[in-house]
C-alpha cells in the first residue's frame, strides 16, 4: 500500500475512483461560475481553509468531491457570496453497459449509441463516459490488458466519436471518455 502524503487528501470521484490532491492542487472548477467574480487568491484561501478543516480538524484522509464543494460553498456563502452550481454533467458508466451486454459486442455497441443519444437529449455542454478500461476487459473477457483489449478500446473510442459527431447538433458540446 502506498502512503498518502501528509499534505494531501484523497478525493473520491463519482465513479468511485480516488485521486490524491494537495490544498494547492484543488481546482477552482469546484465552485463553478462564482470563480469569475472572485479573486483567485480569495478562492484559493477558502479552498485551503476547507482542506484544512477536513484534513486536520476532522482527521479525514478521504473526502468526496461533493462534500468538499458543499463545504466550500458554505464558506463562500458565509462571506455573503452567492454561489451557483454548474449544470449537472451527464455521465454513463461504460462497465455497466458492458455488464448489461454480457460479453456480446453486438449488443454493446447499439446500447452505447442509445446511451449517448439519451445524454444528448438533455442538451448538455459536456457528455462523460467513465470506466472505459474495465468495460473493455469485461467485453473481452480478460483479466489483464492484452492486444485484443487495446484493439477493442480503439473500436469503442472510434465508434463513440463517430456517433457523437453524427448525433450532436451543438458545436460547443464536449465528449469525455475516461
Amino acid at each position: 500500500m502506498i502512503l498518502l502524503s501528509s499534505d494531501c487528501l484523497l478525493f473520491q470521484l463519482a465513479d468511485g475512483e480516488s485521486i490524491p490532491l494537495s490544498a494547492e492542487a484543488i481546482s477552482i472548477e469546484l465552485i463553478g461560475d462564482a470563480s469569475r467574480s472572485l479573486s483567485p487568491e480569495f478562492v484559493q484561501d477558502a479552498a485551503a481553509a476547507v482542506f484544512h478543516y477536513f484534513k486536520h480538524e476532522l482527521a479525514r484522509e478521504t473526502v468526496t468531491v461533493g462534500e468538499f464543494s458543499q463545504a466550500l460553498e458554505n464558506v463562500l456563502r458565509g462571506f455573503g457570496l452567492t454561489v451557483t452550481r454548474p449544470a449537472e454533467i451527464p455521465e454513463a458508466d461504460l462497465r455497466h453497459l458492458a455488464i448489461e451486454s454480457g460479453t456480446n459486442e453486438l449488443l454493446f455497441f447499439p446500447r452505447l449509441r442509445d446511451e449517448l443519444r439519451a445524454q444528448l437529449r438533455q442538451s448538455p455542454r459536456k457528455v462523460r463516459f467513465c470506466g472505459l478500461r474495465s468495460c473493455v476487459k469485461q467485453l473481452a473477457g480478460s483479466r489483464r490488458w492484452s492486444p485484443r483489449c487495446r484493439h477493442l478500446e480503439e473500436q469503442i473510442l472510434t465508434y463513440l466519436h463517430q456517433c457523437f459527431q453524427a448525433e450532436t447538433r451543438q458545436s460547443d458540446c464536449l465528449l469525455v471518455v475516461e
